[in-house]
C-alpha cells in the first residue's frame, strides 16, 4: 500500500527537532536565526504533495517486499525529506529568477513581507540541511558515502539545468533562434528528471544494498525519459491548465521560457506565425501571453500533447515490462511512479 501522506509529514517535526538543535544547541546561535529558518523550513518544504519523498518510503517497501519496521519507515521518509529540501532549495531560487508571484496556492517566499532578497541566502540554508540530517542518521550506514556524493551530484545538475535554462532563454532579450528540443531535452534532464524521478529510486537502492550496477542502469533509462515526460506535462499545465487547481499561475510565456510547447509551436509554425510568435513570446504583457496562447490553441498544441503523451506512456510501460528483477529491482516500483502522473492535472 501506497505510504500516506499524513504518516510521511508527522516525521517531519522529529527532523525540525534535529535542526533546531544544530542551530542552537551546538552552534549557539540567537535563537532568532533558528525562528527565522525554521519559518523558511515550513513554509518552502511543507505544502507539496510529496511525492517524490513518498516516492523514497513506497520504493523501499516494494524492495524489501514486505510491510517497514518502525525504524526502517523513519529512514526511509527521512530520506525523502531531504529530496523535498531539495526541491525547496530549487524552487525558492527559481521563483526568484522567474519573478513568479504563487507557489503552492501562497505567495512565492521572496515575496512574503520581510525575506524579499534575503531568500537568497534561505535557499542554500534548505539545501545544506540535508546534509546535516543526513550524517546524523545514516553516517554508519555502508553507503553513507553513496549517499551523500549523488545529492551532491544531482544537486550540481539542477544548477548547471538552471544555467542552461537562462542561457536559452534569458529574462532581458528574446532570441527563439536558440529554443530547440535537444537544448529543451538536456534542461528537463538535469533540472527535473534526476532528482524527481532518479534521486528518490536510487537512494532507495542505496539504502537497501539493491544499488548493483545493472538496476542502477536500469532505474536511470526508465526514470530519465518518465521525468522528461513529466516535465513535459508541468508545461502544458503551465498553460492549459485551472491555475485554482494546478496551485500557481502558470509564468512560461511571460518568462521566455524553452518550454515543450514553444518548441512545439517553432516545429509547426508558417513563417507568419512565427512572426507573431517572436513579437509576443517573453514579453511582460498578458495581451501578449494571450496572443501566444491563441496561436497554440490555432496550430492544436492541446492534441498534439494528448497524441505525445499516450505514445510516450505506452513507450514507458513497454520499458517497465522488460525489468530484469533478477537482482532485485522491481517493475512495481516504476509503476507506481507512472501511476501517479500518467494524465495528471495538477
Amino acid at each position: 500500500m501506497p505510504a500516506s501522506l499524513d504518516e510521511f509529514k508527522a516525521i517531519f517535526p522529529t527532523l525540525l527537532e534535529d535542526l533546531r538543535k544544530q542551530c542552537c544547541e551546538r552552534y549557539e546561535l540567537p535563537v532568532e536565526v533558528w525562528q527565522w529558518f525554521e519559518k523558511s523550513l515550513n513554509y518552502n518544504t511543507l505544502g507539496g504533495k510529496c511525492n517524490r519523498g513518498l516516492s523514497v518510503v513506497d520504493t523501499t517497501q516494494l524492495l524489501f517486499g514486505r510491510d517497514l519496521t518502525p525504524d526502517e519507515y523513519f529512514d526511509a521518509a527521512a530520506l525523502g525529506w531531504m529530496i523535498e529540501l531539495l526541491q525547496a532549495m530549487m524552487l525558492v531560487l527559481d521563483d526568484i529568477m522567474d519573478a513568479s508571484k504563487t507557489r503552492r496556492n501562497q505567495p512565492c517566499w521572496y515575496l512574503v513581507p520581510a525575506v524579499g532578497m534575503v531568500a537568497v541566502n534561505d535557499a542554500p540554508a534548505l539545501g545544506s540541511a540535508i546534509y546535516i540530517l543526513l550524517k546524523k542518521y545514516f553516517r554508519g550506514h555502508p553507503a553513507y558515502v553513496d549517499m551523500f556524493e549523488l545529492f551532491q551530484e544531482v544537486s550540481f545538475q539542477i544548477e548547471l539545468g538552471q544555467t542552461l535554462d537562462m542561457l536559452v532563454a534569458p529574462q532581458d532579450r528574446v532570441d527563439l533562434d536558440k529554443v530547440n528540443m535537444d537544448k529543451y531535452t538536456s534542461i528537463v534532464t538535469f533540472k527535473t528528471a534526476y532528482y524527481s524521478f532518479y534521486l528518490p529510486v536510487a537512494i532507495a537502492l542505496l539504502y537497501t544494498d539493491k544499488a548493483s550496477p545493472q538496476n542502477l542502469t536500469q532505474a536511470r533509462g526508465i526514470l530519465i525519459p518518465m521525468g522528461q515526460y513529466f516535465q513535459i506535462q508541468d508545461d502544458y499545465l503551465d498553460v492549459f491548465a485551472d491555475p485554482s487547481v494546478l496551485g500557481k499561475i502558470g509564468t512560461d510565456i511571460q518568462d521566455n521560457k524553452c518550454s515543450w510547447l514553444v518548441n512545439q509551436a517553432l516545429q509547426k509554425c508558417t513563417p507568419d506565425q512565427k512572426k507573431v510568435l517572436e513579437a509576443n513570446y517573453g514579453r511582460k504583457s498578458e495581451h501578449c501571453e494571450q496572443v501566444v496562447k491563441d496561436l497554440y490553441d490555432e496550430l492544436g498544441l492541446d492534441k498534439v500533447y494528448r497524441d505525445f503523451e499516450e505514445a510516450k506512456v505506452a513507450d514507458l510501460r513497454q520499458k517497465i515490462d522488460e525489468v530484469d528483477e533478477t537482482q532485485g529491482l522491481k517493475k512495481e516500483i516504476f509503476e507506481e511512479f507512472l501511476r501517479k502522473i500518467y494524465r495528471r492535472t495538477k
